[in-house]
């Protein structure tokens, strides 16, 4: 078996039973990422130092320390710092920035024994469904190179799921470290807000809704990474009656095949004796448009002078959404903020009174790379965000929220099923996702050998 077959949690352990060595998992990686990059375009780099960490990585092994990720590859998405590394956000106005040193999440995964093996491509700022930049392209999903891998962590979890590296860092300010995962059967968590420290790094459009999240295929390697990351200890499966909702209290459409999967992964949950009860959050009219004024106007914030001077540098979805801010008035983002907190009251109230929460991750699978959103989602036009209908409101929330590989749609790819828990409740809810995930179907990430 190829090591970059193997979970990062079965890799650690052989590199720390002296079984694998770092310089061997290193080389592995490197060698299927030259293998499988170019037609994925999951990486806008493999990191030149990658053997010189791992050599520092056996060095200190052979010291005696204790080293969790022992020689795990990792990869890091192009929006977070990595010290001496080209960061650039997917735009071409950071094409020559270089990061000054480590965001603090980076550090803990490199003094824990990860070593990078790359960056993970990202839609330009992080601000789209897909990825497919001005600087560096598309990227296409490993599993159906036809289609996207979403966004706008798509090179992070392409990379995971070629097989190139086990485990992922991202980012996730709508659902990135979730609905991307979902398209191609990753697990991905969205942990509550600040739970992981967030810089240094580069400035967001809208500050205290992004988060930093691990991607992989299991929940133990997620688990692993979260103590790592946020020195998060095992705990319990929340207990109580959870809640179901195929489309969140939206009334939002699904493609046929997510409702199948989805009901499917219910009635597996219900047999194996949790307590659940179809019930949804009453969002007053509230959605994920409700709150992209502070997206718009975060980013005419930023960079809107730059748009003005040298429109056709940005990627033309991304100008739209600049253009966007641009306009707006005072009242209208006051209103977005207003929308932010309503959000967070109404679900908070609603897990109050249940432990979680299951939707689906998405209202459909991966959609043709050549478009930015799915043309229709169950049978009817798709508006601007409702492949994301179901996540961005747990960045609003402050909620955790996992991931979970559910089943596949009629043409076989791959679908998530969504948990979400109170704010702070992030080890409940591992520990509640590693008892479901199992009896879900297609409940594991198919095997990146061959592909």
């Amino acid at each position: 078996m190829n090591l970059m077959d193997l979970t990062a949690t079965a890799l650690a352990a052989e590199v720390r039973a002296g079984r694998v060595t770092p310089q061997a998992a290193a080389a592995a990686a490197r060698v299927r990422a030259e293998e499988r990059n170019p037609a994925l375009n999951a990486l806008t780099l493999i990191n030149p130092a990658l053997e010189a960490e791992a050599e520092a990585v056996a060095a200190r092994l052979a010291a005696g320390r204790d080293l969790p990720l022992a020689g795990v590859p990792v990869v890091i998405k192009d929006n977070i710092w990595v010290q001496g590394l080209p960061v650039t956000q997917g735009s071409k106005l950071f094409e020559d920035f270089v990061a000054p040193e480590d965001a603090q999440a980076v550090a803990r995964l490199r003094a824990a024994g990860a070593v990078v093996l790359g960056i993970g491509t990202c839609s330009e700022f992080a601000c789209k469904g897909s990825t497919n930049t001005p600087l560096y392209g598309m990227t296409r999903n490993p599993l159906d190179p036809s289609r996207t891998p979403g966004g706008s962590s798509g090179g992070p979890v392409a990379a995971v799921a070629a097989g190139m590296a086990p485990l992922a860092l991202g980012t996730d300010a709508g659902g990135s470290t979730r609905r991307p995962p979902a398209h191609v059967g990753l697990v991905g968590l969205k942990p509550t807000q600040d739970l992981i420290p967030y810089g240094p790094g580069f400035d967001e459009p809208v500050w205290g809704i992004s988060v930093l999240a691990p991607i992989a295929r299991t929940v133990e390697d997620i688990s692993l990474a979260m103590a790592v990351l946020a020195d998060l200890a095992p705990a319990t499966p929340l207990a109580g009656t959870i809640a179901f909702a195929a489309d969140f209290g939206l009334g939002q459409r699904l493609d046929p095949g997510v409702g199948a999967a989805f009901e499917a992964g219910i009635a597996a949950i219900a047999a194996a004796g949790h307590a659940l009860e179809p019930a949804a959050p009453d969002w007053q009219g509230l959605d994920g448009m409700s709150v992209m004024p502070l997206q718009h106007s975060g980013l005419a914030a930023l960079f809107g002078t730059r748009w003005r001077e040298a429109p056709e540098i940005f990627d033309p979805d991304l100008g739209a959404q600049i253009e966007s801010g641009l306009g707006l008035s005072g009242v209208a983002v006051a209103e977005a903020h207003q929308a932010s907190h309503r959000i967070r009251e109404i679900m908070l109230e609603f897990l109050s009174r249940h432990a979680a929460m299951i939707t689906p991750t998405t209202p459909c699978a991966a959609w043709p790379v050549e478009l930015s959103a799915p043309a229709s989602i169950g049978g009817a036009p798709c508006g601007p965000r409702d492949h994301a209908a179901f996540t961005s409101q747990l960045n609003h929330a402050g909620c955790p929220a996992i991931t979970l590989p559910c089943g596949t749609d009629p043409a076989g790819l791959p679908l998530g099923m969504q948990i979400i828990a109170a704010p702070g409740r992030d080890a409940h809810l591992l520990a509640l996702a590693a008892a479901i995930a199992p009896l879900l179907p297609s409940a594991a990430c198919p095997s990146p050998e061959g592909r």
